[in-house]
């Protein structure tokens, strides 16, 4: 083997003995949670690189009586297959599903000591720390994730010592790099993605700066001078400190994020300075979501309630007043502090502080509803009511709000309402069983029209035919 110990073997045995490997070792340990291996291997990302990794090597794998290994980025073994003999040899130290091969759970070997470098290893008997591995060599490779930078894990071909070439190394380090390649490939395919959907965001801005970045911080789009090709986003919040110390502001797009540097104070914005729109679909929402944009977003349920509560209230409100709506006297304002913070992590400066409110502009099915029953007009108020606001919402306010709207809408209609409007709310899901609706449709109707015959059977079904 030349100069051994080699530098980087060297380098391997100092940091395994300072995790404290003991040389007489037999056998690298299980993993936690290896019994869930197989849907551990599911959801990894490098489970979806084995068809590309077994078709590259296991033919050649098992010829050579060698086995093939892929391991996770903690060298948690995820998958193993080639020469049935040399397997079973390889279950009396661990070289199987499940194990653990990091360099501080056994020491030097070709999986641990390619992921602590980040580059390809080969590993030959002797230069393993842990005696029980001497009858084996082994080449691994690293494969990094192109879109984080993130280490995934690694490819590793082992066997015995007068089995494995240490030409083997090249093998696996190539295909490491086109099993990055097929990544790259994706990722490529979904920054198109995001940018076909949100490149109109960046035009908007009108010249102020700013960038679309991907949720792992590339940049894809834009310009933000000195900022380079990444950005370290935040855990939490949308504010990023820039390297040289600029602020920079995070609009949450759902799949991305449209990072953009505010204007100087002294600069007013331009007078033709886009504002987002925001559109609220509430009446009949078992499941709320909203558009913000032309972009789709799930709400969970508390989010839609503080939504529809700056909406009703568009001056704004503290976070007591806020939460007095939504909780009552039981109310605590940093249980409401922290669902807004939450609210504008995902949608930006969408949202506005001190007061709470909406700085966007705002298009709401139930404000609609609220305009329309301020005027004379019963057909469009039918068409419009699509069901009680939020119906899951237990809000105090909203629940006030949900049966006034509720009640004026009913009251209009049997007021002033024809056939048709009874016969489109007695179509929503909330007016089906509607008593005097439907009553008042078995009295207007010609007995024959379907309606009046659906209204019948309705109340048949309900008790009252």
């Amino acid at each position: 083997m030349g100069d051994v110990p080699r530098g980087l073997i060297s380098a391997s045995w100092r940091r395994s003995l300072d995790a404290g490997i003991d040389p007489e070792t037999g056998s690298a340990p299980p993993a936690p949670g290896a019994e869930d291996i197989r849907e551990i291997r599911a959801a990894h990302p490098m489970g979806a690189l084995l068809p590309l990794i077994t078709g590259t090597l296991l033919e050649t794998v098992s010829r050579s009586d060698q086995i093939l290994l892929v391991a996770d980025a903690r060298g948690r073994v995820l998958w193993r297959d080639g020469a049935p003999r040399t397997m079973e040899r390889a279950d009396q130290v661990g070289l199987a599903d499940g194990f653990l091969w990091s360099e501080e759970a056994i020491g030097t070997n070709g999986m641990g000591t390619a992921l602590a470098t980040r580059r390809p290893v080969h590993v030959f008997s002797a230069e393993h720390l842990v005696k029980a591995l001497r009858v084996w060599s082994c080449s691994a490779a690293p494969v990094v994730d192109p879109d984080s930078g993130d280490l995934l894990g690694c490819v590793d071909i082992s066997g015995t010592s007068d089995t494995l070439h240490p030409a083997t190394v090249a093998l696996v380090a190539t295909t490491a790099r086109l099993a990055e390649s097929h990544l790259t490939l994706r990722m490529l395919e979904r920054d198109e993605r995001l940018r076909s959907r949100h490149e109109s965001r960046l035009r908007a801005l009108r010249g102020e700066p700013g960038v679309l970045v991907t949720p792992t911080g590339r940049i894809i789009a834009g310009d933000v001078p000195r900022l380079g090709r990444r950005v370290r986003l935040p855990d939490s919040g949308d504010r990023v400190t820039l390297p040289d110390g600029r602020t920079a502001f995070l609009d949450a797009l759902g799949d991305g994020f449209l990072l953009r540097l505010p204007r100087p104070a002294s600069g007013p914005p331009s007078p033709g300075e886009r504002t987002p729109v925001l559109s609220l679909s509430f009446l009949g929402a078992e499941h709320p979501s909203i558009d913000l944009d032309g972009m789709r977003l799930a709400l969970s349920l508390r989010h839609a309630e503080i939504l529809t509560l700056l909406a009703l209230i568009p001056q704004g409100m503290t976070a007591d007043q806020l939460s007095f709506h939504l909780y009552g006297d039981a109310g605590n304002p940093v249980t409401v502090r922290a669902e807004i913070h939450r609210l504008r992590t995902r949608l930006g400066r969408t949202v506005a502080a001190k007061p709470y409110r909406l700085a966007c502009t705002v298009k709401a099915d139930f404000l609609e509803l609220k305009r329309l029953l301020a005027g004379d007009e019963v057909a469009p108020l039918a068409r419009a009511y699509g069901g009680p606001l939020l119906p899951r919402s237990e809000a105090p306010t909203l629940r006030r709000e949900r049966e006034e709207l509720e009640g004026q809408v009913r009251a209009r209609l049997l007021l002033q309402g024809g056939p048709d409007d009874l016969w489109t709310y007695a179509e929503t899901e909330h007016g089906r069983d509607d008593i005097q609706i439907l009553e008042r449709l078995v009295a207007t109707l010609p007995r024959h029209d379907h309606r009046a015959v659906a209204a019948r059977v309705r109340l048949a079904g309900i008790g009252l035919s």
